[in-house]
């Protein structure tokens, strides 16, 4: 794979704009829309979870490259690390490894691999197979997504023997545990053949773990059934699983409600259809985290290159009005670029609170008057909520506004033709791949990254500054020396204001808990059914 990224790279990667549609995968054959599922989502069969997920699934199906939210959480099911981590606690846990690292400090860590683990094709996981899935997240040329997650400080993983490897660090690095989910162990005898990696672009998966895939269809559904050679501490509890992907907000919900629901659990819920599922005896619960609605400038476009322009656009929002109008109240103006209730969560030296006489004063100082801004936007469902206010509040301190929504591939072929524009409204959500600083930040902020590209901010002296900082903060042992360490390099980004969150948003999950138990809602798009029950 070429080192530099294409466009539909990048779409597989912003899973975290990946509620809109994407580019098409190759598999035509099943591109007519959500398929029936009469004949296997059965209300009634035990066996089966129906669910239904809010987002495409005609994205990459490769782990090591994938942000797709229908696919990280399918791999969820597929797939193993050496270690892998609780969905909601995030805690870590030994998965095809057979336990913890004995010293979270030490800069080698030794696994010995599960015995009589198996591939869903039968053959057994060996120490070639762990190696060969870290050469290529490691690899520069292949340059794969969570390369950004590994290369700062983990040197290499070599096999001791069949069953054993071992981690090289750069430097100690606790947080390494729970980074190991992300680092999905994949065959080599499968995936080093020809072609292979575009095969798992395209949705072929074969995985160790719990579930293996029967069918994958990009525009209606993929199919799981309970892989019988799995010998792993999380056991499939039922036998088999459709996911539909329904990214239409009102037809999502319509299959889930009534009598007559085909589907037990549904994601993405909208926040206006919160209060009617609730009524109709459903669960619906909501999972705070990093989920986020940013404003990204393009500071090669004047009067953007300037600080005070950009920090007055963040002054002048009223986000207040946005959470009770828009979000229904499922949202928090951000003080952070990390979410309130992170751990590592601090107010930011500068918190853009609602201020449009400060946000006014900042645009005299620029010198800039009659600002027209043309603001383009993903179309995800509860961003184009959002897009209004924008427009009022910036009406109001002078700005004339235009709102341009479109669907998310088209916005980025745009910038990644890099054609001229102003300001991008677009949603992420880190915590699909964890949640500690460090990783939420380099999912946003790396050397040569096409956000950075995108907002022609990489290569100048502010980036290069933060880059720097980060580096230190990820070097640093000590944890409250490494946590003030990351909160200057925070301040320094909201300081800035080039690409920073508006609103931290709640996601919401519904089921039916007569028919479904042990489901715990997520803070980031998907679900998780590795502790899930059918109960009729």
């Amino acid at each position: 794979m070429s080192p530099e990224f294409s466009r539909r790279d990048f779409l597989r990667y912003s899973g975290a704009t990946g509620a809109a549609a994407m580019i098409a995968a190759t598999l035509s054959a099943c591109s007519g829309g959500p398929a029936s599922t009469g004949s296997v989502g059965a209300g009634s069969n035990k066996d089966l979870i129906t669910a239904v997920i809010g987002y495409g699934n005609d994205q990459s199906w490769d782990p090591t490259q994938t942000a797709s939210a229908f696919a990280m959480a399918g791999i969820q099911h597929i797939y193993e690390g050496l270690l892998d981590t609780d969905p909601i606690t995030r805690e870590p846990y030994p998965a095809l490894a057979t336990a913890l690292p004995a010293d979270p400090n030490a800069t080698s860590w030794k696994f010995t691999l599960r015995e009589g683990a198996k591939w869903h094709d039968g053959q057994p996981v060996t120490a070639d197979d762990v190696v060969f899935t870290f050469e290529r997240i490691l690899d520069t040329q292949a340059n794969v997504l969570t390369g950004n997650f590994f290369k700062s400080w983990l040197q290499e993983v070599k096999k001791v023997d069949d069953r054993n490897v071992e981690l090289v660090f750069k430097f100690p690095f606790p947080d390494a545990a729970p980074r190991l989910t992300i680092a999905k162990i994949m065959p080599k005898h499968v995936f080093s053949q020809p072609g292979a990696w575009d095969q798992a672009k395209t949705g072929k998966a074969v995985g160790s773990g719990p579930y293996k895939q029967t069918a994958h269809n990009p525009k209606s559904n993929t199919t799981f059934e309970a892989f019988d050679g799995y010998n792993g501490p999380r056991k499939p509890v039922v036998k088999k699983m459709n996911w539909l992907t329904i990214v239409d907000a009102a037809a999502r919900v319509a299959k889930i409600s009534g009598g007559s629901a085909e589907a037990q659990i549904a994601d993405n819920i909208p926040y206006a259809n919160v209060e009617q599922l609730k009524q109709q005896g459903l669960s619906v619960e909501g999972g705070k985290g990093m989920n986020h609605m940013f404003l990204m400038f393009n500071t090669s476009t004047k009067p953007f290159d300037d600080i005070r322009v950009r920090q007055a656009l963040h002054y002048a929002i009223d986000t207040k009005k946005m959470i009770e109008v828009a979000l229904k109240g499922h949202g928090t103006a951000s003080s952070s670029f990390l979410n309130e209730g992170h751990p590592d969560h601090k107010r930011a030296s500068v918190v853009y609170d609602y201020d449009p006489e400060k946000a006014k004063a900042l645009l005299k100082e620029a010198g800039v008057t009659n600002l027209t801004i043309n603001l383009m936007a993903v179309n995800v469902s509860w961003v184009a909520d959002c897009l209004p206010t924008i427009a009022a509040s910036w009406e109001a301190i002078g700005v004339k506004t235009t709102l341009e929504p479109q669907d998310t591939a088209a916005l980025f072929a745009k910038m990644d033709q890099m054609q001229d524009y102003q300001a991008v409204v677009a949603a992420s959500n880190p915590n699909q791949f964890g949640m500690d600083a460090d990783l939420i930040m380099r999912y946003n902020f790396v050397p040569g990254g096409l956000w950075m590209k995108y907002s022609h901010w990489d290569g100048t002296k502010d980036a290069e500054q933060l880059f720097t900082m980060m580096d230190e903060a990820t070097k640093e042992a000590d944890k409250a020396k490494k946590s003030e360490l990351v909160h200057k390099y925070i301040d320094l980004i909201a300081e800035k204001a080039v690409m920073y969150p508006v609103v931290h948003t709640e996601l919401m999950t519904a089921w039916d808990p007569k028919k479904l138990s042990g489901v715990r809602a997520q803070p980031y798009p998907g679900i998780n059914l590795l502790q899930a029950q059918r109960t009729q």
